[in-house]
């Protein structure tokens, strides 16, 4: 019988930052973190996709704080474009009730 000794798998530090990141973008950090999480996300994924098949784990991390990346990056457009949106509303009515102040 011969011994064959396990392999050594290692969890990808990118996907682990990504993932801090992503829980950060929604914590602290909101548009930083974003961004962080998404750029390590997806290096993190071509790491693991190009590393020996087995030696490295991560793509769920990485996956996950690219989810959360980019979800908080869609809500603070959304945000933005409500805030411009009702910004130029209000401009409107106030001109519209109040046309002898401008």
């Amino acid at each position: 019988m011969s011994y064959q000794p396990a392999a050594y798998r290692s969890t990808n530090t990118l996907a682990i930052v990504s993932l801090v990141a992503g829980i950060a973008s929604w914590t602290v950090l909101p548009f930083v973190a974003a961004v962080i999480a998404i750029v390590c996300g997806h290096l993190a994924r071509k790491e693991i996709r190009l590393a020996p098949p087995g030696t490295v784990e991560g793509d769920s991390l990485a996956v996950i704080g690219l989810v959360m990346g980019y979800l908080q990056l869609a809500l603070i457009v959304l945000a933005l474009l409500l805030f411009f949106s009702l910004a130029a509303l209000g401009i409107g009515l106030f001109a519209h009730f109040f046309p002898w102040h401008g």
